[in-house]
């Protein structure tokens, strides 16, 4: 059998997850395929106009098996975006569900859409 894989011992495997982003009036949905992440194993960070979403997959080991093949292992997902200067970083929401981070960035309350009055004199 044959491995397509090849990463040193020291050197976990990267990966740069699938993603998909949506915006609305109030904001931008990211959603992001990571599996076999748990929350205490991702990290959001920002830095200046960067959104850096990074996080680690460990290999579960059972006791008695032998892998005669193994394509879901150790790696890690990273992932950078730049933030436009509409979004209310302050209030930034991150939601962890069946292996797909759900992140939602607020529009700053000045760029929302917003219908102009028109007034009659």
């Amino acid at each position: 059998m044959s491995n397509d894989r090849i990463v040193s011992e020291n050197e976990l495997e990267k990966f740069n997850p699938a993603t998909d982003i949506v915006e609305t009036e109030s904001g931008f949905y990211l959603y992001m395929d990571i599996p076999g992440i748990g929350k205490q194993d991702l990290d959001i960070d920002i830095e200046e106009n960067v959104m850096i979403v990074k996080g680690k997959t460990a290999q579960i080991a059972v006791e008695g098996e032998k892998y005669l093949s193994q394509e879901f292992g150790e790696g890690e997902y990273l992932r950078r975006f730049t933030i436009a200067d509409i979004v209310d970083r302050s209030n930034i929401k991150a939601n962890l569900k069946n292996g797909v981070l759900e992140l939602f960035l607020p529009k700053i309350a000045e760029a929302k859409p917003r219908k102009i009055e028109v007034s009659y004199s």
